[in-house]
């Protein structure tokens, strides 16, 4: 009845950037946190930027200072903004939230993915 919508991803030379979004859409009561992680082929999945509700966002210490998250909460929206990409941001995407849902009862969901291929 929860799910995520990713969108955003595609090819960018090195250098430039990148905005990802995803959605979350269904029987929302609230929406705990939001964050993104990602996985490079033959890696582990790794956070990325994580905005947990009442907290300051995290960020993965590649990604600091050029990388942004940001969300809108009347949408039930996430962002990544990605500026200065390198060769080592190649990866697939994945939106992460904690959601309760109208029932109140708690769950992890996953978006779909989105593929970041940043060329040199």
């Amino acid at each position: 009845q929860v799910q995520l919508v990713e969108s955003g991803g595609g090819l960018v030379q090195a250098g430039g950037s990148l905005r990802l979004s995803c959605a979350a859409s269904g029987n929302i009561f609230s929406i705990n946190a939001m964050g993104w992680y990602r996985q490079a082929p033959g890696k582990q999945r790794e956070l990325v930027a994580g905005d947990r509700s009442g907290n300051t966002p995290v960020y993965a210490g590649s990604v600091k200072g050029r990388f942004t998250i940001s969300r809108d909460k009347a949408k039930n929206t996430v962002y990544l903004q990605m500026n200065s990409l390198k060769p080592e941001d190649t990866a697939v995407y994945y939106c992460y939230a904690r959601i309760a849902s109208t029932s109140r009862l708690v769950y992890d969901y996953w978006g779909q993915g989105t593929q970041v291929t940043v060329s040199s």
